[in-house]
């Protein structure tokens, strides 16, 4: 049984809708970028807390301080630095999500139009071929936006680690020696 261009309109009107929803894939991706970015710029903000804070300690102590802040300022930078490079690249791949959607939105309009004046028209390989790829795009703009958030992710919880350890370090210092228990 040979099957026809109305056989897999529906197909096509799904892949349709999916492509123009493509456009709000970013929205998987943004709050991991934005969330990284602002938690570098809190790491920022709180170091230069660190450096600032009044201590009453005496210079052996400042000095050992001043070696931590400045060993977590190394880490911040290396981790700001990695994180940079990938920015540039994450950046590419929120416009390729643009790219990929508006080009899969052109595709599947164009053969859901194509299937509905070709309704009876057996649909051959190269047809069932074209819809297949309407929906790759689908697929590749959701990976690119899953594994942009991942990394974002991962540099987040770098950097909230550091921040962590900073808070640790250096936060204990400004405190009142506490008395055993």
């Amino acid at each position: 049984m040979s099957q026809t261009w109305g056989d897999f309109q529906a197909v096509v009107q799904l892949s349709a809708a999916l492509n123009v929803a493509i456009l709000s894939f970013v929205d998987i991706s943004l709050p991991a970028i934005k969330e990284r970015r602002r938690v570098f710029a809190k790491a920022q903000q709180e170091l230069s807390m660190y450096r600032t804070a009044p201590t009453k300690l005496v210079s052996a102590q400042q000095l050992e301080r001043d070696c931590q802040i400045e060993e977590v300022n190394q880490k911040l930078y290396l981790l700001w630095q990695e994180s940079a490079d990938y920015s540039k690249e994450e950046d590419t791949l929120v416009y390729y999500t643009g790219v990929l959607g508006f080009l899969g939105a052109v595709l599947s309009l164009v053969l859901l139009w194509y299937s509905a004046e070709c309704y009876d028209v057996v649909i051959g390989g190269l047809g069932q071929a074209m819809i297949a790829l309407s929906f790759c795009s689908l697929v590749v703009a959701f990976i690119i936006n899953f594994m942009t958030a991942s990394q974002s992710s991962v540099f987040t919880k770098k950097c909230n680690d550091i921040r962590e350890q900073a808070r640790k370090n250096l936060g204990q210092q400004n405190s009142p020696p506490s008395k055993p228990s």
